[in-house]
Formats: structure tokens, C-alpha cells, sequence
């Protein structure tokens, strides 16, 4: 089946589901970098991405994707830290216990969601794919105007002195850029695409230095 079919079969049966499930969760909580807007871009980014992957896609692996980028960082409605994945792993296994689906089915959707904040790349960018997927997803809407507004909002949220973020940022969006070229290296056009809005966010932060 083609990436296109794949994608609008997934979101026919679990976009509304999760959405619902998000807003239920995240009601209360005050963090509109991460707020369902932020979950809805990761997926329009994923999207794009799948069309360039040079493995077989399939409708499993579409549809933990979808999953996976509306719910990775619900976990902040616990724990705005550098660990919520773990508590948004605990959410996920919330949704899929409500809607009858077999934990033991997606253990590596839920490895990946409470692993995705690791941004220190360790190992083969390629060695799990769904990994790969959400982890590149996520990081390219760290980018660009947006990405300079959430990422100061979560950094003090998380107690980081306004002195140091700039330092602190510059070095995490480098990360996840190079994580991007190296992952998708044989796609220049797809990297160029991106590569102005890291460099709208490096230019800014680095001026302010």
C-alpha cells in the first residue's frame, strides 16, 4: 500500500481518538510549546518524512507512528523534566488499554516514547526506525521562529537560568540538526529545506551570546 493510503487509513481510525484523548489530559496544564498544536505539527512533519523513507512502510508501523507523535510529550501534564517521557509512556498505555489495543502488540512504540527526549543520538541513526521517525519529527519543530519561543518556554519552565539557555540551546538544536543531515543525507533537498529555520534559530541565539 502506498505511504498516502497508509497514512489516511491511520488517521481515519485514530486521529479524533487520540486528539480527544490529549485534550482530556492536557486540560489543565499551562505549556503551550508542548500543547496539542505542537503534536499535530510533529505529525505533518512525520508525514512528509515517510515519504522518504527507503524501507517498507507498513499500516503497524503507520499507525504506532501516529500514536506516537500525538502522544510523546503528554507525559509533561505529570513532569515538564527532561523524563516525562516516562510518564507520557504511562499515558500511552492508558489509551491503548481504553481502546482495546494489546499493550504487548506496540512495545516499541512505548520504548520509543519514553526514550524520545534523548537527544544524544548514541548508536546507529537508523537502528530502530520508529525511533528514528519521531525523534527526527519532533526535532524539526524545534526550528525557526517557533521552535525559539518553545524552546525558551520549556527551558524555564525547567528552573534553567535565563543566562544560560542561549549556551544550552545552541548546543541541543546542533544535536538534532546533525541527527537530521546524518539521517537523511541521501535527501539534500529535504535537509536544505530545513536548514534555514535552524539557522533562523542558531543566528538568534547566537546574537544573543
Amino acid at each position: 500500500m502506498l505511504p498516502d493510503n497508509l497514512i489516511k487509513s491511520a488517521e481515519k481510525r485514530l486521529q479524533q481518538q487520540l486528539e480527544e484523548f490529549f485534550i482530556c489530559k492536557w486540560q489543565l496544564t499551562r505549556l503551550w510549546s508542548h500543547d496539542i498544536s505542537h503534536h499535530q505539527r510533529v505529525w505533518g512533519y512525520a508525514k512528509e518524512l515517510l515519504g522518504f523513507s527507503e524501507s517498507v512502510i507498513d499500516q503497524s508501523f503507520t499507525d504506532k507512528l501516529l500514536i506516537a507523535c500525538y502522544l510523546h510529550d503528554l507525559g509533561m501534564t505529570v513532569d515538564a523534566g527532561e523524563k516525562h517521557g516516562i510518564h507520557s509512556r504511562k499515558l500511552c498505555e492508558e489509551f491503548l488499554s481504553e481502546n482495546e489495543m494489546d499493550p504487548a502488540y506496540f512495545a516499541d512504540l512505548l520504548q520509543t516514547i519514553e526514550n524520545h527526549d534523548k537527544k544524544d543520538y548514541n548508536g546507529s541513526p537508523s537502528h530502530d526506525k520508529l525511533f528514528l521517525m519521531l525523534s527526527v519529527a519532533d526535532d524539526l519543530d524545534a526550528f525557526g521562529e517557533k521552535g525559539i519561543a518553545r524552546y525558551q518556554e520549556i527551558y524555564l519552565a525547567r528552573g534553567i537560568k535565563p543566562e544560560d539557555i542561549g549556551p544550552l540551546i545552541l548546543e541541543n538544536a546542533a544535536r538534532r540538526f546533525r541527527n537530521f543531515e546524518t539521517s537523511f543525507s541521501q535527501y539534500p533537498q529535504l535537509i536544505e529545506k530545513y536548514r534555514k529555520s535552524y539557522m533562523e534559530l542558531h543566528d538568534y541565539f547566537q546574537s544573543k551570546r
